[in-house]
């Protein structure tokens, strides 16, 4: 197969408080998260669980097997600064130039692959690595808090350019400037940008959210929000 990316970003980080519990603006408030990640030159252990030096703060909706690492096209970041530029209210607070390589969150800035050509159950060998794609990325609430714009989080998700989680199936070692190279493809058919559309958008479709229920190469997490969708509509 000839699909492949280069990872043009590494990048690590551990959860740290921010912000402050006296502060009067809601964006300063004291929190928690792993969100502010640093690129990282050399190579980097991945584990069964992610990165090494890397975790987040919220594990309940975060980390675990199935979304060891967050992964970002590259491709994205200039259409969403010529974006930005555009938009008023958002040139005004936000450090545009800023909004580059790591700006998601994500451990792993790809060139080359999107949501549109990397499809669930991807099995792609990247350094010593392999991984496989289990879910796309849902965007929450701080990636708006980390850009003091509450509506990023809703523009992510408008546009379909949120990342997907890969799940580690060996373990390796992970540097920049390598090949994120696909050697398996199971599910031709369901790109990461379908499968948003259907999680998202195309809600009384039926019959895809069953064959999504039953897939076990989905996340569970997932599988069991259109489990939850199929027995609402029979109920």
């Amino acid at each position: 197969m000839s699909i492949k990316g280069v990872i043009v970003q590494v990048a690590v980080g551990m959860p740290q408080k921010y912000g402050s519990e006296e502060a009067t603006d809601p964006m300063d408030k004291t929190w928690e998260t792993g969100f502010f990640k640093k690129p990282v030159s050399i190579s980097v252990r991945l584990n069964r669980l992610g990165f090494e030096g890397d975790g987040v703060a919220d594990t309940v909706h975060h980390g675990g097997v199935d979304k060891a690492v967050l992964c970002y096209s590259a491709e994205h970041y200039p259409v969403w600064r010529n974006e930005f530029q555009r938009m008023e209210a958002v040139s005004e607070r936000l450090s545009i130039e800023d909004f580059g390589n790591g700006a998601f969150g994500e451990n792993l800035t790809v060139s080359g692959l999107s949501e549109e050509n990397v499809c669930l159950g991807d099995v792609y060998e990247v350094g010593s690595a392999k991984v496989q794609v289990s879910q796309p990325r849902q965007p929450c609430w701080k990636l708006g808090r980390r850009w003091r714009l509450k509506q990023l989080t809703a523009l992510a998700v408008s546009t379909g350019r949120m990342g997907w989680y890969v799940r580690v199936i060996e373990e390796g070692a992970v540097s920049a400037g390598q090949e994120m190279k696909l050697i398996e493809r199971p599910l031709p058919d369901w790109p990461i940008a379908r499968l948003n559309e259907l999680f998202y958008h195309d809600r009384s479709n039926l019959k895809d959210a069953q064959a999504m229920a039953d897939c076990v190469v989905l996340a569970e997490s997932w599988r069991s929000e259109f489990r939850k969708r199929i027995e609402k509509s029979a109920g």
